[in-house]
């Protein structure tokens, strides 16, 4: 019992930013759009909090925030108005957010090395005192429990309210949301800017509530992860959670056996989180997914 706390603790702190990008990238897909410039933009979004953050964490992740908005920015324009093709696109967003950021980095000279400040953790009274889970999920940093509620509220609000019932339109028949009257380039678009919003997020949690520091490559496929976790939660918030948490418990698996001294393969722990990803994309990869997922639609 005593090797469960860490590795659940793990889970959860690993496990954060890939459900704030996850949950983020839901969204975008729901409207039709897949962000492959997710990628870039956890990367852009931990460069801008690392340089931004200083005493004020709030500062680095509104900075993070606006990093995300810009590469969504540019996606939106050339993948929803020129609607040229989302996949190459968001392949070429996002090497230029791994080469940006990699050169501004090694500009700084011997200010990279420098450290931030990292988040503190938020200890929820009597709750936290809980055995084994108590650590685990109520003594997180405080953007653990934003991520939470972002999925709780996109849930609400794709399943309770006619902007959501509209998103979700525009991701299965464009036209016929058209013919109700739904601008379909707005909403993709606006969906596309709070999915990228999300992605810079989760890459100023990256550095604001674990590394403290930034690193080139540092988001390390968490981009293309969480399109997989879209793919396992079929979609749906409540699912995306679920697959967060599993593939936050496999990619902080690697962490948990360093500490604890146990005598598995480094290199086979490394690899769980991208075998989960094939295998998410194999087996849940069709049959939930928006029918105009990645296809361009005709201007309204």
């Amino acid at each position: 019992m005593s090797d469960v706390a860490p590795v659940l603790e793990a889970a959860v702190r690993t496990a954060t930013p890939l459900l704030i990008a996850a949950v983020g990238e839901t969204v975008a897909e729901r409207a039709g759009v897949i962000n492959i410039a997710l990628e870039g933009c956890i990367i852009a979004g931990a460069y801008a909090a690392f340089v931004t953050a200083g005493a004020n964490p709030l500062i680095g992740y509104s900075a993070s925030i606006v990093a995300g908005l810009s590469l969504g920015g540019l996606l939106a324009v050339f993948a929803v108005a020129f609607r040229r093709d989302q996949i190459i696109v968001g392949t070429a967003l996002t090497m230029l957010a791994l080469g940006v950021t990699g050169t501004f980095f090694r500009a700084r000279g011997d200010e990279a090395a420098m450290a931030v400040l990292t988040e503190p953790a938020t200890v929820i009274p009597l709750l936290s005192s809980i055995p084994v889970v108590g650590p685990a999920f109520f003594a997180q940093p405080a953007v653990a429990y934003v991520a939470v509620a972002l999925a709780a509220g996109v849930w609400w609000w794709l399943q309770r309210t006619q902007g959501g019932l509209a998103l979700r339109a525009i991701g299965d028949s464009p036209e016929s949301a058209r013919a109700a009257g739904i601008r379909v380039a707005r909403v993709q678009a606006l969906a596309v800017l709070f999915g990228s919003a999300l992605g810079g997020l989760a890459g100023g949690s990256l550095v604001l509530a674990q590394a403290g520091s930034f690193a080139e490559g540092m988001s390390a496929g968490r981009g293309f992860l969480a399109i997989a976790i879209v793919a396992l939660g079929r979609w749906r918030p409540v699912g995306v959670a679920v697959a967060s948490l599993l593939f936050g418990a496999a990619m902080g698996l690697q962490f948990v056996v360093q500490a604890l001294g146990w005598r598995v393969r480094y290199e086979l722990v490394l690899m769980i989180p991208y075998a989960l990803t094939l295998i998410a994309l194999g087996m849940f990869g069709k049959g939930a997914a928006p029918a105009m997922l990645s296809r361009a639609v005709l201007e309204d």
